[in-house]
Protein backbone atom coordinates (compact mmCIF):
# COMPACT_ATOMS: atom_id res chain seq x y z
CA UNK A 1 0.00 0.00 0.00
CA UNK A 2 1.35 3.03 -0.93
CA UNK A 3 1.50 6.31 1.63
CA UNK A 4 -1.02 8.21 -1.15
CA UNK A 5 -3.29 5.25 -0.76
CA UNK A 6 -2.86 5.48 3.24
CA UNK A 7 -3.72 8.66 3.73
CA UNK A 8 -6.39 9.33 0.81
CA UNK A 9 -9.53 8.55 2.96
CA UNK A 10 -8.45 11.57 5.38
CA UNK A 11 -8.96 13.91 2.77
CA UNK A 12 -11.81 13.06 0.75
CA UNK A 13 -15.30 11.89 1.82
CA UNK A 14 -14.10 8.97 4.37
CA UNK A 15 -16.90 6.27 5.13
CA UNK A 16 -18.79 6.68 8.45
CA UNK A 17 -17.17 4.69 11.03
CA UNK A 18 -19.96 2.53 13.74
CA UNK A 19 -20.24 3.78 17.06
CA UNK A 20 -18.42 1.03 19.31
CA UNK A 21 -19.47 0.01 22.88
CA UNK A 22 -17.01 0.68 25.25
CA UNK A 23 -14.61 -2.09 26.47
CA UNK A 24 -14.16 -0.08 29.23
CA UNK A 25 -11.04 1.83 31.16
CA UNK A 26 -7.94 1.69 28.94
CA UNK A 27 -5.55 -0.80 30.36
CA UNK A 28 -3.90 -0.95 26.93
CA UNK A 29 -4.32 2.23 24.68
CA UNK A 30 -3.29 3.09 21.06
CA UNK A 31 -3.24 6.86 20.90
CA UNK A 32 -3.02 7.59 16.66
CA UNK A 33 -0.23 5.25 16.37
CA UNK A 34 1.27 4.98 12.84
CA UNK A 35 4.10 2.41 11.48
CA UNK A 36 5.94 2.98 8.72
CA UNK A 37 9.50 1.22 7.88
CA UNK A 38 10.45 3.34 4.85
CA UNK A 39 8.67 7.00 5.31
CA UNK A 40 6.70 6.26 2.12
CA UNK A 41 4.04 3.54 2.96
CA UNK A 42 2.51 2.50 5.82
CA UNK A 43 1.82 -0.94 8.14
CA UNK A 44 -0.10 0.49 10.50
CA UNK A 45 -2.01 3.99 9.74
CA UNK A 46 -3.21 6.28 12.73
CA UNK A 47 -4.26 3.08 15.09
CA UNK A 48 -6.69 4.60 18.21
CA UNK A 49 -7.58 1.33 20.35
CA UNK A 50 -8.18 0.63 24.01
CA UNK A 51 -7.93 -2.43 25.41
CA UNK A 52 -9.29 -3.17 28.81
CA UNK A 53 -7.75 -4.70 31.97
CA UNK A 54 -8.65 -8.59 31.92
CA UNK A 55 -10.52 -8.91 27.90
CA UNK A 56 -9.40 -11.35 25.52
CA UNK A 57 -8.89 -9.08 22.52
CA UNK A 58 -7.92 -10.59 18.53
CA UNK A 59 -6.48 -8.86 15.95
CA UNK A 60 -7.65 -10.45 13.14
CA UNK A 61 -7.09 -9.79 8.87
CA UNK A 62 -5.14 -11.41 6.20
CA UNK A 63 -1.53 -11.25 5.34
CA UNK A 64 0.00 -7.86 5.51
CA UNK A 65 -3.26 -6.17 7.25
CA UNK A 66 -1.54 -4.81 10.18
CA UNK A 67 -2.20 -6.76 12.69
CA UNK A 68 1.16 -8.54 13.97
CA UNK A 69 3.07 -5.37 13.17
CA UNK A 70 0.53 -3.57 15.92
CA UNK A 71 0.95 -6.22 17.94
CA UNK A 72 5.27 -6.19 17.93
CA UNK A 73 4.60 -2.49 18.78
CA UNK A 74 3.16 -3.58 21.83
CA UNK A 75 5.60 -5.97 22.80
CA UNK A 76 8.53 -3.56 21.47
CA UNK A 77 9.85 -5.42 19.03
CA UNK A 78 9.30 -2.49 16.62
CA UNK A 79 8.93 1.20 17.73
CA UNK A 80 5.82 3.14 16.33
CA UNK A 81 6.77 6.03 13.47
CA UNK A 82 4.32 8.29 15.18
CA UNK A 83 2.04 8.35 18.29
CA UNK A 84 1.89 6.80 21.33
CA UNK A 85 0.90 3.12 23.57
CA UNK A 86 0.92 2.99 26.77
CA UNK A 87 0.26 0.12 29.52
CA UNK A 88 -1.68 1.04 32.36
CA UNK A 89 -1.36 4.41 31.86
CA UNK A 90 2.29 4.27 31.72
CA UNK A 91 3.93 5.30 28.15
CA UNK A 92 5.96 1.50 26.97
CA UNK A 93 6.34 2.99 23.11
CA UNK A 94 10.38 3.30 23.83
CA UNK A 95 11.02 0.95 26.44
CA UNK A 96 12.73 -2.24 25.50
CA UNK A 97 10.45 -5.74 25.99
CA UNK A 98 12.09 -6.52 28.33
CA UNK A 99 11.01 -3.44 30.79
CA UNK A 100 7.31 -3.56 30.27
CA UNK A 101 6.29 -7.28 31.65
CA UNK A 102 4.70 -8.72 28.93
CA UNK A 103 4.72 -12.28 28.27
CA UNK A 104 4.95 -14.00 24.75
CA UNK A 105 3.90 -16.87 22.75
CA UNK A 106 4.94 -17.79 19.38
CA UNK A 107 3.69 -19.83 16.47
CA UNK A 108 7.53 -21.73 16.69
CA UNK A 109 6.99 -21.86 20.49
CA UNK A 110 11.16 -20.37 20.85
CA UNK A 111 11.31 -23.23 23.19
CA UNK A 112 15.45 -23.80 24.11
CA UNK A 113 16.00 -27.09 22.66
CA UNK A 114 18.95 -27.61 25.23
CA UNK A 115 16.83 -27.25 28.52
CA UNK A 116 14.06 -29.23 29.99
CA UNK A 117 10.66 -28.21 30.77
CA UNK A 118 11.03 -26.72 33.67
CA UNK A 119 14.31 -25.11 32.98
CA UNK A 120 12.46 -23.53 29.95
CA UNK A 121 9.44 -22.62 32.03
CA UNK A 122 12.06 -20.96 34.94
CA UNK A 123 13.77 -18.96 32.37
CA UNK A 124 11.86 -15.75 32.53
CA UNK A 125 12.08 -16.64 36.75
CA UNK A 126 16.08 -16.85 36.30
CA UNK A 127 16.84 -13.82 34.25
CA UNK A 128 14.72 -11.89 37.18
CA UNK A 129 17.11 -13.21 39.81
CA UNK A 130 14.18 -14.81 41.89
CA UNK A 131 15.13 -17.60 44.41
CA UNK A 132 15.57 -21.30 43.12
CA UNK A 133 13.37 -22.15 45.80
CA UNK A 134 10.45 -19.33 44.76
CA UNK A 135 10.96 -20.59 40.93
CA UNK A 136 11.23 -24.28 41.66
CA UNK A 137 7.02 -23.70 43.33
CA UNK A 138 6.18 -21.42 40.71
CA UNK A 139 7.39 -23.53 37.98
CA UNK A 140 5.34 -26.43 39.09
CA UNK A 141 2.60 -24.47 39.90
CA UNK A 142 2.01 -23.14 36.41
CA UNK A 143 2.68 -26.38 35.18
CA UNK A 144 0.38 -28.38 36.89
CA UNK A 145 -2.27 -25.52 35.51
CA UNK A 146 -1.19 -26.67 32.34
CA UNK A 147 -0.99 -30.41 32.72
CA UNK A 148 2.61 -31.05 32.20
CA UNK A 149 4.05 -31.40 35.67
CA UNK A 150 5.06 -34.90 35.09
CA UNK A 151 6.94 -33.86 31.79
CA UNK A 152 9.33 -31.66 33.97
CA UNK A 153 12.89 -33.44 33.09
CA UNK A 154 12.06 -33.95 29.72
CA UNK A 155 13.24 -31.61 26.53
CA UNK A 156 11.30 -30.12 23.81
CA UNK A 157 11.83 -32.67 21.17
CA UNK A 158 10.97 -35.64 23.63
CA UNK A 159 7.20 -33.44 23.84
CA UNK A 160 4.34 -33.56 21.14
CA UNK A 161 3.31 -29.99 18.93
CA UNK A 162 -0.02 -29.65 21.59
CA UNK A 163 2.49 -29.81 24.78
CA UNK A 164 5.21 -27.78 23.65
CA UNK A 165 3.18 -25.07 22.79
CA UNK A 166 1.37 -25.89 26.59
CA UNK A 167 5.28 -25.13 27.62
CA UNK A 168 5.34 -21.90 25.50
CA UNK A 169 2.36 -21.17 27.58
CA UNK A 170 3.37 -21.64 30.60
CA UNK A 171 6.46 -19.40 29.95
CA UNK A 172 4.78 -16.82 29.39
CA UNK A 173 2.76 -17.11 32.43
CA UNK A 174 4.93 -17.75 34.96
CA UNK A 175 6.15 -14.82 35.88
CA UNK A 176 3.00 -13.07 36.23
CA UNK A 177 2.74 -10.60 33.57
CA UNK A 178 0.28 -7.64 33.30
CA UNK A 179 -0.34 -8.55 29.84
CA UNK A 180 0.08 -11.73 27.33
CA UNK A 181 0.73 -11.50 23.67
CA UNK A 182 0.49 -14.47 20.98
CA UNK A 183 1.36 -14.44 17.66
CA UNK A 184 -0.27 -17.14 15.90
CA UNK A 185 0.61 -19.41 18.75
CA UNK A 186 -1.46 -22.61 17.34
CA UNK A 187 -0.72 -22.23 13.84
CA UNK A 188 1.49 -24.80 13.27
CA UNK A 189 -0.95 -27.36 15.03
CA UNK A 190 -3.31 -29.88 13.16
CA UNK A 191 -6.76 -29.03 13.15
CA UNK A 192 -8.34 -31.49 16.01
CA UNK A 193 -5.11 -30.45 18.62
CA UNK A 194 -5.73 -26.62 17.38
CA UNK A 195 -9.54 -26.19 18.45
CA UNK A 196 -8.66 -28.16 21.71
CA UNK A 197 -6.09 -25.58 22.32
CA UNK A 198 -8.14 -22.94 21.91
CA UNK A 199 -10.12 -23.85 24.72
CA UNK A 200 -7.25 -24.86 26.75
CA UNK A 201 -6.09 -20.80 26.42
CA UNK A 202 -9.72 -19.53 26.69
CA UNK A 203 -10.19 -21.80 30.27
CA UNK A 204 -6.82 -20.51 31.35
CA UNK A 205 -7.76 -16.98 30.23
CA UNK A 206 -10.98 -16.98 32.20
CA UNK A 207 -9.03 -18.66 35.28
CA UNK A 208 -6.45 -16.19 35.87
CA UNK A 209 -8.15 -13.39 34.38
CA UNK A 210 -5.15 -12.03 32.81
CA UNK A 211 -5.55 -9.58 29.97
CA UNK A 212 -4.93 -11.40 26.06
CA UNK A 213 -4.11 -9.58 22.95
CA UNK A 214 -4.22 -12.55 20.40
CA UNK A 215 -3.17 -12.22 16.55
CA UNK A 216 -4.62 -14.64 13.95
CA UNK A 217 -5.68 -15.08 10.37
CA UNK A 218 -8.20 -17.82 11.12
CA UNK A 219 -11.55 -16.07 11.93
CA UNK A 220 -13.29 -19.52 13.27
CA UNK A 221 -10.45 -19.24 16.25
CA UNK A 222 -10.80 -15.68 16.55
CA UNK A 223 -14.87 -16.18 17.12
CA UNK A 224 -14.56 -19.33 19.33
CA UNK A 225 -11.74 -17.80 22.02
CA UNK A 226 -12.10 -13.90 21.95
CA UNK A 227 -14.65 -11.25 24.27
CA UNK A 228 -13.61 -8.82 21.26
CA UNK A 229 -12.41 -9.02 17.76
CA UNK A 230 -10.87 -6.50 15.85
CA UNK A 231 -10.76 -6.70 11.86
CA UNK A 232 -7.50 -5.44 10.49
CA UNK A 233 -7.67 -4.60 6.58
CA UNK A 234 -4.90 -2.48 5.01
CA UNK A 235 -3.74 -1.49 8.10
CA UNK A 236 -6.49 0.05 10.06
CA UNK A 237 -8.99 -1.68 11.59
CA UNK A 238 -12.03 -1.80 9.81
CA UNK A 239 -14.47 -3.02 12.61
CA UNK A 240 -13.93 -3.76 16.28
CA UNK A 241 -16.96 -5.72 17.83
CA UNK A 242 -17.86 -8.93 19.79
CA UNK A 243 -17.96 -12.07 17.50
CA UNK A 244 -21.52 -11.72 17.44
CA UNK A 245 -21.45 -8.65 16.41
CA UNK A 246 -19.29 -8.88 14.22
CA UNK A 247 -20.68 -12.42 12.32
CA UNK A 248 -24.58 -10.86 12.43
CA UNK A 249 -23.83 -6.76 12.28
CA UNK A 250 -20.81 -6.43 9.61
CA UNK A 251 -20.30 -2.38 8.81
CA UNK A 252 -18.72 -3.55 5.59
CA UNK A 253 -18.54 -5.96 2.68
CA UNK A 254 -14.58 -6.34 3.61
CA UNK A 255 -15.84 -7.55 7.16
CA UNK A 256 -19.26 -9.78 5.98
CA UNK A 257 -16.72 -11.58 3.71
CA UNK A 258 -13.96 -11.94 5.92
CA UNK A 259 -16.28 -13.17 8.77
CA UNK A 260 -18.16 -16.51 8.44
CA UNK A 261 -18.98 -17.65 4.93
CA UNK A 262 -21.56 -14.78 2.67
CA UNK A 263 -23.13 -15.05 -0.68
CA UNK A 264 -22.51 -11.78 -2.42
CA UNK A 265 -25.10 -10.18 -5.03
CA UNK A 266 -24.43 -7.30 -6.47
CA UNK A 267 -26.57 -4.61 -8.07
CA UNK A 268 -27.87 -1.25 -7.81
CA UNK A 269 -29.91 0.59 -5.08
CA UNK A 270 -33.53 0.84 -6.39
CA UNK A 271 -34.60 2.89 -4.00
CA UNK A 272 -33.71 3.13 0.15
CA UNK A 273 -36.74 3.72 2.80
CA UNK A 274 -36.05 4.21 6.12
CA UNK A 275 -33.40 1.39 7.47
CA UNK A 276 -34.12 -0.78 4.18
CA UNK A 277 -33.67 -0.80 0.62
CA UNK A 278 -34.09 -2.37 -2.73
CA UNK A 279 -31.70 -3.36 -5.11
CA UNK A 280 -31.87 -4.47 -8.68
CA UNK A 281 -29.71 -7.09 -9.36
CA UNK A 282 -27.00 -7.25 -11.77
CA UNK A 283 -28.48 -9.42 -14.45
CA UNK A 284 -31.95 -9.36 -13.52
CA UNK A 285 -34.05 -10.06 -10.23
CA UNK A 286 -34.82 -7.84 -6.97
CA UNK A 287 -33.97 -8.07 -3.54
CA UNK A 288 -34.53 -6.25 -0.37
CA UNK A 289 -32.27 -5.94 2.41
CA UNK A 290 -31.15 -4.02 5.43
CA UNK A 291 -28.73 -0.41 3.90
CA UNK A 292 -25.85 0.07 5.36
CA UNK A 293 -24.25 3.31 3.81
CA UNK A 294 -25.82 2.66 0.85
CA UNK A 295 -27.68 5.98 -1.48
CA UNK A 296 -30.29 5.31 -4.02
CA UNK A 297 -29.00 4.47 -7.97
CA UNK A 298 -25.64 3.50 -6.42
CA UNK A 299 -23.88 0.09 -6.81
CA UNK A 300 -23.84 -2.26 -3.81
CA UNK A 301 -22.89 -5.42 -2.75
CA UNK A 302 -25.54 -7.43 -0.98
CA UNK A 303 -24.75 -10.21 1.78
CA UNK A 304 -26.61 -12.99 2.80
CA UNK A 305 -25.19 -16.08 5.08
CA UNK A 306 -26.07 -19.42 3.43
CA UNK A 307 -27.74 -20.20 7.17
CA UNK A 308 -30.47 -17.56 6.55
CA UNK A 309 -31.37 -18.76 2.89
CA UNK A 310 -33.96 -21.55 2.82
CA UNK A 311 -36.54 -23.12 0.17
CA UNK A 312 -39.45 -22.69 1.50
CA UNK A 313 -42.02 -19.89 0.06
CA UNK A 314 -41.39 -16.49 1.16
CA UNK A 315 -43.26 -14.83 3.87
CA UNK A 316 -45.05 -11.30 3.33
CA UNK A 317 -42.54 -8.72 2.44
CA UNK A 318 -39.41 -11.86 2.48
CA UNK A 319 -37.28 -12.34 -0.88
CA UNK A 320 -37.66 -14.99 -3.44
CA UNK A 321 -35.76 -15.85 -6.09
CA UNK A 322 -36.14 -18.67 -8.46
CA UNK A 323 -33.17 -21.39 -9.21
CA UNK A 324 -31.98 -24.12 -10.55
CA UNK A 325 -29.90 -26.79 -8.32
CA UNK A 326 -25.89 -26.34 -9.61
CA UNK A 327 -24.70 -28.89 -6.87
CA UNK A 328 -24.50 -30.59 -3.64
CA UNK A 329 -22.38 -30.88 -0.90
CA UNK A 330 -22.64 -33.43 1.76
CA UNK A 331 -21.07 -32.46 5.07
CA UNK A 332 -22.46 -34.88 7.60
CA UNK A 333 -24.13 -32.27 9.94
CA UNK A 334 -25.42 -30.34 6.94
CA UNK A 335 -26.11 -30.59 3.02
CA UNK A 336 -24.70 -27.04 1.07
CA UNK A 337 -26.47 -26.78 -1.79
CA UNK A 338 -25.89 -24.97 -4.59
CA UNK A 339 -28.53 -23.08 -5.93
CA UNK A 340 -28.12 -20.95 -9.30
CA UNK A 341 -29.96 -18.06 -9.84
CA UNK A 342 -31.48 -17.01 -13.56
CA UNK A 343 -28.41 -14.07 -13.59
CA UNK A 344 -26.09 -17.18 -13.24
CA UNK A 345 -25.06 -16.26 -9.92
CA UNK A 346 -24.74 -19.13 -7.49
CA UNK A 347 -25.63 -18.66 -4.15
CA UNK A 348 -25.10 -21.69 -1.18
CA UNK A 349 -27.61 -22.52 0.37
CA UNK A 350 -27.18 -24.52 3.99
CA UNK A 351 -29.79 -27.19 4.81
CA UNK A 352 -30.01 -30.12 7.41
CA UNK A 353 -28.64 -33.58 5.54
CA UNK A 354 -31.89 -35.17 5.08
CA UNK A 355 -32.22 -32.40 1.91
CA UNK A 356 -32.85 -34.48 -1.20
CA UNK A 357 -32.81 -31.71 -3.98
CA UNK A 358 -31.27 -33.13 -7.25
CA UNK A 359 -29.28 -31.34 -9.59
CA UNK A 360 -31.40 -29.67 -12.19
CA UNK A 361 -34.57 -29.46 -9.85
CA UNK A 362 -36.00 -26.12 -10.01
CA UNK A 363 -36.31 -24.29 -6.28
CA UNK A 364 -36.96 -20.71 -5.21
CA UNK A 365 -34.35 -19.94 -2.41
CA UNK A 366 -36.00 -17.38 -0.06
CA UNK A 367 -34.91 -14.82 2.78
CA UNK A 368 -35.98 -12.13 5.22
CA UNK A 369 -34.84 -8.49 4.52
CA UNK A 370 -33.26 -8.00 8.02
CA UNK A 371 -30.72 -11.24 7.15
CA UNK A 372 -29.79 -9.42 3.63
CA UNK A 373 -27.32 -5.91 4.22
CA UNK A 374 -26.04 -3.83 1.13
CA UNK A 375 -22.96 -2.39 1.12
CA UNK A 376 -21.80 0.40 -1.18
CA UNK A 377 -19.85 -1.86 -3.83
CA UNK A 378 -16.85 0.71 -3.35
CA UNK A 379 -16.65 -0.32 0.34
CA UNK A 380 -16.01 -3.85 -0.58
CA UNK A 381 -12.54 -6.33 0.11
CA UNK A 382 -10.41 -3.79 -1.62
CA UNK A 383 -9.77 -0.15 -0.52
CA UNK A 384 -8.11 1.64 2.31
CA UNK A 385 -9.40 2.26 5.62
CA UNK A 386 -10.44 5.75 6.64
CA UNK A 387 -8.24 7.37 9.15
CA UNK A 388 -9.84 6.21 12.12
CA UNK A 389 -11.40 8.50 15.54
CA UNK A 390 -11.15 6.96 18.74
CA UNK A 391 -11.74 3.09 18.92
CA UNK A 392 -12.43 1.82 22.07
Amino acid sequence: MSASQAAAPAHGAATARPVLASAGPGFVEFAEVEKSYDGRTFAVTRMNLSVARGEFLTLLGPSGSGKTTTLNMLAGFERPTHGTITLEGQPVDRLPPYQRNIGMVFQNYALFPHMTVEENVGFPLSVRQVSKADIAARVGRVLDMVRLKQFGDRRPAQLSGGQQQRVALARALVFQPSLVLMDEPLGALDKKLREHMQLEIKQIHTMLGVTIVYVTHDQSEALTMSDRVAVFNQGGIAQLGSPDDLYNTPQSSFVASFIGENNTLEGVVDRVSGEQCRVQLNGGGEIAALAVGVTQGSPCHVAVRPERLNLSAAADGGNALAATVDGRIYLGDHLRLLARLANDQVLTVKLGPEATMANGETVTVSCAPNDCRAFPADAGTGGAIPKQGKTT
